[in-house]
């Protein structure tokens, strides 16, 4: 049962129909961070289509601006750039729409969404209760918030970021300085920023408007600083980041993949990318239960070879993983 709303406002009158009361709710976003392993829903899908952005505030350094969860994202990212705001440029071409982000705290090129989050509006599908939340309550974590911990639990409306109007240009991910200078040494302003993530995203991620996929399937690893030192002192040329703290570093989900001999493996028309190691791929009639099959047979292969456990990034509906 589809509901679709155009007016955030309506929600708690939604959520209050009679016909709904026993009916299990899933919110639809543009649907790119989803893997359904079930061939039918059996409850009522929500899709918000309230798209509006506006500046709220402006300081002259900072800007805070209220987006509706439907606005796609991509084009949220121009529309910032628009306005002589920055921030949002490395997370240029992520499929989906902006209510998405929080809820997986998207990041992309060295940064993170929730570093820019001042607010999230939400409605409780149980008490149809709105609430903003702010940033420290949203609990931001590497691919995770309290939103996808408690999944459909508060339907996001609107997100509010605080955005400056310069100095945010993040040139930590190597390939962005290397890509600007393929491109005739531009000049790191956001706008370039922008154009060069693009660039990078499409020579190397499938097009799921090709190809369908939900983009990088698996987080990259995070272990104690010891565990992955160890662990690259065995695998020659295993690549190691930093990750939040000291204590910790993060692997390469990809490269681990690669190196278990999955790359551009299918098994009818479910595979892993010829392209790159971390996506998934649905060739023409792959069953989300076939993809989801071919998923933990990865994770299982890296897991023997590495001893290192990989997690989806993806929701998975109608099974776990």
């Amino acid at each position: 049962m589809p509901a679709t709303v155009h007016d955030a406002t309506a929600l708690p009158s939604l959520l209050a129909e009679p016909a709904l009361r026993n009916l299990p709710l899933m919110v639809l976003g543009a649907g790119s961070n989803v893997l359904f392993a079930t061939d039918r829903f059996e409850g009522c899908l929500i899709q918000l289509q309230c798209a509006s952005a506006r500046i709220v505030s402006d300081d002259g350094e900072h800007a805070l601006v209220r987006v509706d969860a439907g606005f796609d994202w991509d084009a949220l990212v121009d529309w910032t750039l628009d306005h002589g705001l920055q921030g949002l440029e490395n997370l240029a071409l992520i499929p989906g729409q902006a209510g998405a982000a929080p809820i997986q705290n998207i990041g992309a090129y060295g940064v993170e969404v929730g570093k820019f989050i001042a607010a999230v509006h939400v409605c409780d599908s149980h008490t149809a209760a709105v609430d903003r939340l702010t940033a420290a309550r949203c609990g931001f974590g590497y691919r995770d918030s309290v939103f996808k911990r408690e999944p459909d639990r508060r339907i996001v409306t609107a997100i509010e970021l605080r955005l400056p109007r310069s100095g945010a240009t993040n040139l930590a991910y190597a390939g962005l300085s290397e890509e600007l200078a393929a491109m005739g040494g531009l000049t790191p302003t956001p706008r370039n920023v922008a154009a060069a993530v693009r660039r990078i995203r499409r020579r190397k991620l499938p097009d799921p408007a090709v190809a369908g996929n939900a983009g990088s399937f698996f987080k990259n690893p995070v272990l104690a600083r010891a565990r992955a030192v160890e662990l690259q002192s065995r695998f020659k040329g295993m690549p190691v980041f930093p990750a939040s703290n000291d204590a910790e570093h993060k692997l390469s989900a990809a490269w681990l993949i690669e190196q278990a001999g999955w790359r551009g493996f299918s098994d009818g028309d479910a595979a892993v990318s010829a392209q790159h190691a971390l996506v998934l791929v649905n060739l023409g009639r792959a069953t989300g239960p076939q993809l989801l099959t071919l998923a933990r047979r990865v994770a299982a292969s890296v897991q023997e070879k590495f001893g290192v456990a990989l997690e989806p990034e993806p929701r998975i509906v109608g099974a776990t993983f």
